[in-house]
Formats: structure tokens, sequence, C-alpha cells
């Protein structure tokens, strides 16, 4: 057991980590507003999201960021529960993503208020909202959370027949 929580502290710190160096260097390097063109469908920018997905809830000033963190940990302590208790390789990996990205989030809320977005996606003049790898990384371990469900879900009909 201890061998395959190695591998959920390790999503964990790779998440976290990966998304605290890019954030760090886009801080560092580019100023609020900038926009760094990569072709016909991809640009770095440098927002700054007070609220949560899309940014909803971002009118709410210190309580909100507040509010948000404290509901990011607690879910974040939820997964890791989860976690501890988690046979499944792939599920602790996919879980160890999900807690490090928010926590990435999180970290953004304690140290500068906001999350700093930057990864800016479109066709034409239509973008997807500015998300950032910590998105990323949560996005990918609920999708992986999903299909691990989906196909245990397909396995235990057909063992079933």
């Amino acid at each position: 057991m201890r061998k395959l929580l190695l591998w959920g502290v390790a999503a964990i710190i790779f998440a976290l980590g990966v998304d605290q160096i890019s954030k760090g260097l886009l801080a560092t390097y580019t100023a609020d507003g900038d926009v760094l063109s990569f072709g016909k469908f991809f640009n770095l920018v440098k927002v700054w999201n007070t609220g949560v997905s899309f940014s909803m809830f971002n009118n709410h000033g210190d309580v909100g960021r507040v509010l948000l963190s404290v509901f990011s940990l607690v879910v974040c302590a939820f997964l890791l529960h989860w976690m501890l208790k988690e046979d499944n390789q792939l599920k602790i990996v996919a879980l160890g993503l999900v807690i490090g990205g928010a926590l990435g989030n999180v970290v953004d809320r304690i140290r500068f208020g906001a999350v700093l977005d930057f990864l800016d996606f479109h066709i034409a003049e239509y973008h997807w909202p500015a998300f950032n790898l910590a998105d990323t990384f949560i996005c990918i371990g609920a999708c992986l959370l999903i299909l691990l469900e989906i196909f245990k879900v397909k396995t235990e009909k057909t063992e079933g027949k």
C-alpha cells in the first residue's frame, strides 16, 4: 500500500511543482495583460482570476478568496482520505493530480489574492477562458477518474452476465 501511495504523493508534487514553476516564470517575465501570440490558435496571456472556473464568483473580495481557499482545502482533504483508502494505482495518480492542481490554485490565492491564468486557446475571435496548468491537472485527473469508473461499470456488467 505504501508503494501505491508514493504514486499519489508523486502526482501531487509533480502537479503542484510544475504549476507553480510555470506561474512563477510568467509572473516574473510578463506584465499584466501581456499577450504573446503563438500562431492562430494559442496565446500566452497574464490574467488574474479572483474567482473559480470561468471567473465565477469573482466579485467577493477577500471573503470570496478565503471561502474558495477553505472549500478547496476541504475537497483536498476528502480526496486525500479517498486516496489513502484506494487500491487502484491509476485512481491514486488521478486523485494526486486533482489534489496537486487544487493546491496550486490555493497557493496562488494565498500568495497573490488571485489565481494566475495564462493559457489562451482560441479560434478567430472566439476565446476559451484562460486557464493554467493547475486547472489542466485537475481536469486530467477528474477525466481519468470518470473513465476508470465507466470502465469499472462496463467490466462489472460484463462479468455479471
